[in-house]
């Protein structure tokens, strides 16, 4: 797919990187690299290279009112249930077990170890 014409008429702006903030990073990059089998670099900026088998063209997303401010990921997974338990051996915690909406694939519920939300997502 070609990039959008700059003169042409205006489009979406698509996400295009993400970061994660750490109190701790050395044990986000554990929990991380050892639940989703994420390869993280060192040093200050500890690089997450993309992985393989996302959504084309690209991430999408969505705004949703809630009761607090915040980010969360939604990362696809092979087995919800080995990934739930995984998280929780890996220091997070399981919020939600595996659920269904209309139209969407199943989903679950984690946060890390430092709080932070993260929804698996298995189709």
């Amino acid at each position: 797919m070609a990039p959008p014409d700059p003169a042409a008429a205006d489009w979406p702006r698509p996400v295009v990187h993400w970061e994660i903030a750490a109190q701790d990073a050395d044990r986000l990059r554990d929990f991380y690299g050892g639940l989703f089998n994420w390869r993280i670099g060192t040093g200050p900026i500890m690089e997450i290279p993309a992985g393989i088998g996302g959504p084309e063209p690209g991430p999408g997303g969505h705004l949703l009112q809630g009761g607090r401010s915040g980010v969360t990921l939604y990362i696809h997974v092979r087995d919800l249930r080995e990934s739930l338990d995984r998280a929780a051996e890996l220091g997070g915690t399981v919020v939600a077990e595996p659920f269904d909406l209309p139209g969407t694939p199943t989903l679950a519920a984690i946060t890390d170890p430092e709080g932070n939300p993260v929804m698996l997502v298995q189709q």
